[in-house]
């Protein structure tokens, strides 16, 4: 081939391929034109992604959906940082064990959830939008699902609007500033400062505590081409099975037919319908429900319905704020539905659309507060700001989530100050006017704030709880003198509206140290690692997984106690637990049986608890469980029925000994309370031993209930006594010259140190656990959450026992004192080990033994003691004595560690330094402002 030849030839490839690049091009150029098409006639521009940013002290860009903390954008967190909340427990910034948390870059709080940065103030989001030329003519509106807290919007040098809704979405109406086919600068200020909105620095809406006083945007960021849809309400008309769409001020009337099912729990059965709105089709997905008040009953569709719910606390450590994604809620409320609960009371705040779409599918009772707590400086009806915001929100709550089925009930807020019962009085009469297809109650309160006879019902404490502090555990009691005549109740009437027990349980947990590694987010629980170096600096770091599963069981048992109380509770609508998994702030309050990430700590499974938190639950009526041999059993046994329907023809069976009996058949056990089965029978004769037994009652396979109890033996063998008196052996109440005498000559001495010990006596030990936390609270008792028990210990060879403070220690361990084993080697554990509130983590002991001089010790504060239980009115005590004294006269009794006697001396004449609480709230300069 000739040179020719070879240029024509290149010269035919290169045109080939200028071709094809011609064509890719071509189709290149068409397809941005179908996508520009497509935009242009879209309803919306997402505007999600990049964004520049700068606040009051740096600049860079910024992830949207998201927050400042989510960037990590903000101050550095140091001693000096300004919280969102109350902190009432200031002794972390003067205690000297705190100082090596206190510092910047390795701080660690032991109130709630350490976050790396922290900010309050203006922050600019900043972008350029392209609006479609075909958009001209239409309205373009600015949508931000959830910013915190104020939004001022300015395009393109104009400012647009200024918006601050805690729960709303922010919608702006762009058009009059936009450049249509051309550029435009969006710029978005947003302030996080409380002052202006007051709802109070521990509202959950806003508090460091929860979700965190953040700085952002989250969820749906869109422009939008039409009308901005302020407003969805759905009105059923039953009688012609019609319903009115109201979108805006705008009304639709449609009709469903007359096979329209309505919505509840058991059939969450929803309807979606699609109107023209000025052009703009606009979706509604709605159920059909009637929810009202017959005098203490609500009623659900013309059924009964009773209320079993725990509070969300916005507590979402991944992202310090409440996801905006229906998969996430479905998680959580999914665990709700799998232990039992039909109800959810959102403590002082509003959670975004898609927990209420998730709810309608689960058929979930939602309670959405105002959100506010207008407490701790905030008072309501005082010229203060929150006044009208209350009134305001309130209007755009409803506006925004009022088509919801799962809407169904409404508060303003969380137990308020100042003036507050006429305020929420006229709040209540304005959002019953404002959209009657709901229930409302002026406020959730504890049992010290007033009654509130404006509401249509009631969520107040009082009528909760167990008083197991003054009484032996039992199951036949419940709470109706207390709902009668609830405490400030000033009617000469009985009460005859409807109550749902505030926050109830509160029952706490040592902490799961394992659960750590489980903060993988923004939050980190540099609170566990506190309290997981206490527990090691104080000799147990091998008792922390002890520690939490015996906790835990005393936790669920008697989380288990007080809901039953409520159900045997005639005319009682339900309870809101405080809460079905932990609450991270406050002081870390472990008050759940799964953990503020809705994950089970592995002593409570649903099948557990749904035992005694179903729509159907039996119910044993035990006068007590702890009987002597010569006793009769006689437990009468009831059911909760608050399932959808009346059971019919329902076998009730028990199992008390291996076999199984039949307890009664019911023909029809219909919905609602107090429903009688039967009575259990049984001679306890024949248990000649000490025995644990167990009382399972069951309706069905998947319905069934069980109790503890046990029998002691009414008479004990005495001869022991004689056998004793042959040793080298004394008992004593104090370590005396005889004690010592006898430990110096080899012997045994069984010193009962009850109500003896110093070292120790600022510690308060009850049988049921710390309420709360002791830091929130100041150090008030109980100070500890159980014992653990080494229950395979050869001391409890004839005293069967759990390894955990079970039903019946309550004769052994309530208000019983502990010691304070500060002073014991630091490998050392007793035998029973009181766990103390894990602020503190002290070492303490009710049952030890030791080596002393040259002689065997055995030291107790339980009430076993030859004197306590001459009258024989103690059989617990009485067993465990019996036990202990055949142990110190076996071969057995060998205690492994070797004390000085000035270790024992010390615990009867020394005192603990006391927990110093060192100030009422935090330093004055570190308290937020309150706005006027």
């Amino acid at each position: 081939m000739d040179e020719r030849s070879d240029n024509f030839s290149n010269f035919s490839n290169f045109s080939n391929f200028s071709k094809i690049i011609l064509m890719k091009y071509r189709i290149l150029v068409l397809a941005l034109a179908t996508i520009n098409m497509l935009v242009a006639f879209s309803q919306k521009i997402d505007l999600s992604g990049t964004w520049q940013f700068r606040s009051e002290r740096e600049k860079g860009t910024v992830k949207l959906p998201g927050s400042m903390l989510t960037n990590g954008k903000g101050d550095p967190v140091n001693v000096n940082t300004k919280w969102t909340g109350s902190l009432y427990d200031s002794s972390y910034y003067f205690n000297p064990y705190m100082e090596k948390y206190r510092v910047e870059g390795k701080m660690k709080f032991p109130f709630f959830l350490t976050p790396e940065r922290h900010y309050i103030g203006h922050a600019w989001y900043e972008r350029i939008i392209n609006v479609p030329k075909e958009w001209k003519g239409r309205q373009v509106t600015l949508y931000l699902e959830r910013p915190h807290i104020e939004t001022t919007v300015t395009v393109n040098g104009h400012e647009v609007g200024h918006q601050m809704s805690l729960s709303t979405p922010h919608q702006f109406d762009l058009t009059p500033y936009i450049l249509f086919g051309g550029k435009n600068k969006l710029s978005i200020k947003v302030y996080n400062g409380i002052e202006n909105v007051c709802v109070g620095q521990d509202s959950h809406s806003v508090t460091d505590q929860t979700q965190g006083n953040w700085n952002g945007i989250i969820g749906k960021i869109e422009l939008q081409s039409g009308p901005i849809i302020w407003r969805k309400r759905v009105i059923p008309h039953w009688e012609d099975h019609t319903v009115d769409i109201v979108v805006n001020d705008s009304t639709y009337h449609l009709a469903l037919g007359a096979d329209t099912m309505r919505w509840d729990e058991f059939h969450p059965q929803l309807y979606t319908r699609t109107v023209n709105y000025q052009g703009t089709p606009v979706s509604v997905t709605f159920g059909l429900r009637d929810i009202h008040v017959e005098g203490s009953k609500i009623l659900i569709n013309g059924r009964p319905v009773f209320m079993r719910g725990t509070v969300g606390n916005c507590t979402f450590p991944e992202t310090g704020y409440p996801p905006t994604d229906e998969a996430e809620w479905e998680r959580v409320f999914g665990k709700c539905k799998e232990y039992g609960l039909n109800f959810i009371r959102f403590h002082s705040y509003c959670p975004p659309e898609a927990a209420f779409n998730v709810a309608d599918r689960l058929g979930l009772y939602l309670q959405p507060e105002g959100p506010s707590w207008p407490n701790h400086g905030v008072k309501l009806r005082r010229g203060m700001l929150i006044d009208q915001y209350l009134l305001d929100e309130g209007r755009r709550m409803i506006d925004t989530y009022g088509h919801h089925p799962s809407f169904c009930m409404m508060a303003a807020g969380n137990e308020p100050a100042g003036d507050w019962v006429p305020y929420c009085q006229d709040w209540v009469k304005t959002m019953r006017e404002y959209d009657p297809t709901r229930l409302y109650c002026g406020a959730s309160v504890g049992g010290g704030w007033a009654w509130d006879e404006g509401s249509d019902y009631h969520v107040k404490a009082g009528a909760r709880g167990l008083d197991w502090d003054k009484v032996a555990p039992h199951s036949d009691d419940d709470y109706y003198d207390q709902i009668l005549f609830p405490r400030n109740y000033k009617g000469k009437e009985p009460n005859n509206e409807p109550i749902i027990a505030h926050e109830q349980g509160q029952w706490c947990a040592f902490p799961d140290f394992k659960e750590i590694s489980q903060y993988t987010g923004v939050y980190k629980a540099r609170n566990f690692e506190i309290f997981q170096d206490l527990l090691r600096d104080n000799g147990m770091a091998s008792q922390a997984s002890r520690f939490l599963i015996a906790s835990g069981h005393l936790q669920v048992l008697a989380y288990k106690y007080e809901i039953e109380r409520n159900l045997r509770t005639k005319d009682y609508a339900g309870f809101q637990l405080l809460g079905l998994n932990d609450y991270s702030g406050q002081g870390t309050a472990l008050v759940g049986p799964l953990n503020v990430h809705w994950r089970e700590k592995g002593y409570c499974t649903k099948d557990d608890w749904t035992e005694f938190c179903s729509p159907i639950v039996p119910l044993a009526k035990f006068p007590k469980f702890v009987y002597t041999n010569d006793e009769t059993l006689q437990v009468p046994i009831e059911v909760y029925n608050a399932s959808d329907q009346a059971l019919k023809n329902v076998t009730v069976n028990y199992q008390l000994l291996p076999a199984n009996s039949q307890l009664s058949t019911i023909e029809n056990l219909p919905i609602g309370k107090n429903t009688q089965l039967g009575s259990v029978n049984l001679s306890l004769a024949q248990f000649t031993k000490p025995t644990k037994l167990t009382l399972t009652v069951q309706l069905a396979d998947n319905i069934k209930n069980h109790w503890d109890f046990w029998v002691y033996p009414k008479t004990i063998d005495t001869s022991l006594n004689s056998q004793l008196s042959t040793l080298n052996f004394i008992e004593t109440d104090s370590l005396n010259d005889q004690a010592i005498k006898v430990l110096e000559q080899g012997g045994d001495v069984l010193l009962t140190a009850g109500g003896k010990i110093k070292y120790g006596n600022d510690v308060r030990h009850t049988y049921l656990p710390v309420f709360w936390n002791t830091s929130w609270f100041k150090m008030r008792p109980p100070h500890t959450t159980g014992a653990y028990i080494q229950n395979n210990h050869p001391v409890f060879h004839d005293f069967p026992t759990d390894d955990w403070q079970n039903l019946n220690w309550w004769e052994l361990t309530n208000r019983t004192q502990v010691m304070n084993l500060a002073e014991f080697p630091k490998d050392f554990q007793p035998i029973v080990q009181p766990i103390d509130t894990w602020h503190v983590s002290r070492k303490l002991g009710m049952l030890l033994e030791v080596r002393v001089l040259n002689g065997r010790l055995l030291l107790t504060t339980l009430p076993i003691s030859q004197k306590l239980i001459a009258n024989s009115q103690q059989p617990v005590a009485r067993q465990l004595r019996y036990s202990i004294l055949r142990y110190m006269a076996s071969a057995d009794f060998k205690p492994a560690t070797k004390v000085d006697v000035d270790v024992i001396r010390h615990l009867f004449e020394r005192e603990a330094p006391k927990v110093n609480m060192y100030t009422n709230e935090s330093p004055d300069e570190l308290k937020p402002k309150i706005g006027g």
